[in-house]
């Protein structure tokens, strides 16, 4: 079983490596760092799981959002269409789009690069979708712009 200490030294590595100090868990085992004002990325280990969520609010769905949005969202929720991996969930209460992707703690724990790599994939990712709600658009369906991340080390 994974420890949050291990969760702890792993993101001290994740430190050195970046040079980004706010890769610090709290004593639930929480992450949260400011993406450029646009985003928060949230890291929250699950100790009995072993598992690393990554969570990041998108934006608040425009109350004029089209159908196609909708739609697009929701075929990325269910099938994974240009998602890499990950999911969304839409938060009732406020319209927020939210993209969640589950890490496997045991397969990134001794590759930190290719955990930031990642990262950086993943929000170049939400960069996407965030222009295409606002946008309300609807890429064809031949057409991906997501980047896939290397599921090599991810295990949804």
């Amino acid at each position: 079983m994974t420890t949050l200490e291990e969760f702890r030294t792993f993101l001290a590595e994740v430190r050195k490596e970046s040079g980004i100090e706010a890769f610090s868990a709290d004593e639930d085992g929480l992450v949260s760092l400011d993406i450029d004002g646009r985003y928060t990325l949230n890291l929250q280990f699950v100790e009995r799981t072993g598992k690393v969520l990554c969570f990041i609010e998108l934006v608040q769905l425009p109350s004029d959002a089209p159908a196609s949005v909708y739609r697009d969202l929701l075929a990325g929720g269910l099938f994974g269409r240009d998602t890499a991996g990950g999911f969304f969930a839409l938060e009732p209460e406020t319209g927020t789009v939210v993209y969640n992707y589950f890490f496997d703690f045991e397969l990134i724990r001794n590759d930190v690069d290719e955990f930031t790599t990642t990262l950086e994939k993943i929000l170049q990712l939400c960069d996407i979708w965030r222009e295409r709600i606002l946008a309300g658009d609807s890429l064809p369906e031949a057409e991906s712009g997501a980047p896939e991340p290397d599921h090599n080390i991810i295990h949804v």
